[in-house]
């Protein structure tokens, strides 16, 4: 800012030649003048503040806060006067204004020269209006309104990206189950071991016109689960992976279509994706597996676990009303007979929400599948089953029509309550009819202890089947609870306890408590 300053008795003395007329030169010599007092009651600056707070009279009711605080955090590109204030309680010249952005922009291009800092396309396009409007001021100040256009030009030249965004998730977990016998499968002992694993996502996300998103996500990861093949009882929702062999686990495409909000997807494709599951940012849901709850059965109803893959989504939001329809594909990629995009296994689903004011909202669900032997029922389209019993999940070659009721209210701004209720009725090959049942409800508390904590309690029925299908006629039940302790913006720690009693639906079946921390680094 010092050079800054300096440069305007230069400017001065530019001006002072190329203004024609007294009555011309003599208002820009007195907003020059006052520009001089400014850098003298400033002369001897503190250094660039990191931090809005630094500012001994700036209030959050005062207009520079919100303003500070971008700019400050963002480019560190404000100074306040020698005794610690900015004096943004008082109004501002267009001159002052036009002062503070040529020093914002000076030190973005500082920024970029640097390499170390990726500004914002709509940063740039923000700055480039402002010059715009404060063309005569700047002008005034000795700038010349071209050549601010150029570095505004450099700026945008020199990002790394105008249209792709990184974001990367890592999840370090150890878990462990306990009991006198190992519940998660029926056997006499407790052979599990404490385990420690791992999975990492890196998400490109790419705009083309700006009213549309690319994505495509790399995976890696170690995370078995602790239930038995077939079962998905207990499982979290990070697991499910083995020996960290990177891949493309979802590649999908947003964009508009009339009045629609349309989905695309190539592979990995939920239901999830493209229509909301009425659970809310309650805490108990976020979508990634690394911040809300353990398991897959607490973080949304399993009805949205029914098919996966590739296929189209469309979403028709209408005032309260959202209505959504979809298609997604297990077998989307294999030309076998009795597979492909239209042959295989699949699930098409059709919800109705409803928005209930900005506090409640819930939603009606109805799903038709068909599954092949040797398939799980709950499992995203996938390999392994997520959620529910190994009867749920063993049913062999049928087609099913799934029901669903879910929804969420916000009793105060912090604490959430979420429910659902699932009911399938199976159509099996091999003749006759199964049901599957599931439902749970769970409460969060946001901002508990620290902002940015979340306290989690779940309690439910994993999906199982009604009878004796899965070896036993009892009713499972699960228990969770959870508290995501957020170290800072981008590191959280989640300890949680997981009760599962019948999990094999047999209540001769001592009950497994599965303990597990899980930290997660987001980027």
């Amino acid at each position: 800012m010092t050079t800054f300053w300096k440069s305007l008795s230069i400017a001065s003395a530019a001006l002072s030649v190329t203004v024609a007329g007294a009555a011309q030169a003599a208002p820009n010599n007195e907003v020059l003048d006052q520009i001089n007092s400014y850098s003298q009651e400033g002369s001897s600056d503190i250094a660039q503040v990191n931090s809005v707070f630094q500012l001994r009279d700036v209030a959050p009711s005062d207009w520079a806060f919100d303003a500070l605080r971008n700019l400050v955090e963002k480019y560190n590109c404000i100074v306040g006067y020698p005794d610690g204030t900015f004096r943004g309680n008082r109004p501002l010249s267009r001159y002052e204004f036009a002062a503070g952005l040529n020093a914002c922009m000076q030190q973005i291009e500082r920024l970029i020269v640097g390499g170390g800092t990726d500004v914002d396309a709509a940063d740039i396009t923000r700055l480039r209006a402002l010059v715009q409007e404060f063309e005569a001021e700047l002008a005034t100040l000795g700038a010349r309104v071209d050549d601010i256009e150029g570095r505004v030009e450099f700026l945008e030249d020199n990002q790394f990206s105008t249209t792709t965004k990184l974001n990367g998730e890592v999840i370090f977990g150890l878990n462990d189950s306990f009991g006198d016998t190992n519940a998660l499968d029926g056997s006499d002992d407790d052979t599990t071991e404490t385990i420690f694993n791992n999975r990492v996502r890196l998400t490109l996300e790419t705009s083309f016109t700006g009213n549309d998103t690319l994505i495509t996500r790399l995976t890696a990861g170690n995370a078995t689960t602790l239930a038995p093949a077939g079962s998905g009882v207990g499982t979290q929702t990070y697991e499910g992976l083995s020996d960290n062999n990177v891949s493309i686990d979802w590649l999908a495409y947003y964009f508009p279509l009339r009045r629609a909000n349309a989905y695309l997807a190539a592979f990995g494709g939920l239901h999830s994706d493209y229509t909301s599951t009425t659970f809310g940012a309650n805490g108990l849901e976020d979508f990634t597996g690394g911040s809300g709850s353990l398991t897959f059965n607490a973080a949304s109803s399993p009805i949205y676990l029914i098919g996966g893959g590739a296929g189209l989504g469309l979403n028709f939001p209408a005032g309260p009303v959202d209505i959504s329809l979809g298609y997604l594909a297990d077998d989307h990629a294999s030309p076998s007979a009795g597979d492909g995009l239209f042959n295989g296994q699949y699930g098409a689903l059709a919800q109705v929400a409803f928005n209930l004011g900005s506090r409640a909202e819930f939603g009606v669900t109805y799903v038709n599948s068909y599954q092949e032997g040797g398939s799980s029922f709950f499992d995203f389209g996938g390999d392994g089953a997520l959620a529910g019993t190994v009867g749920a999940n063993s049913l062999g070659t049928s087609e099913a029509n799934t029901f669903g009721l879910q929804g969420k209210f916000d009793i105060t701004e912090k604490v959430s309550l979420a429910a659902y209720g699932l009911y399938s009725d199976v159509d099996l090959a091999a003749g006759g009819d199964e049901e599957i049942w599931s439902y749970g409800a769970g409460v969060s508390i946001s901002d508990f202890g620290k902002e940015g904590n979340v306290l989690g309690l779940f309690a439910g029925a994993p999906p199982y089947v009604g009878g004796n299908a899965g070896g036993g006629d009892d009713t499972p039940l699960q228990i969770e609870g959870f508290y995501k302790y957020q170290l800072n913006d981008s590191i959280s720690i989640t300890p949680g306890v997981i009760w599962l009693s019948n999990p094999t639906e047999d209540d001769s079946v001592e009950d497994a408590i599965i303990g597990t921390v899980r930290t997660t680094f987001k980027f």
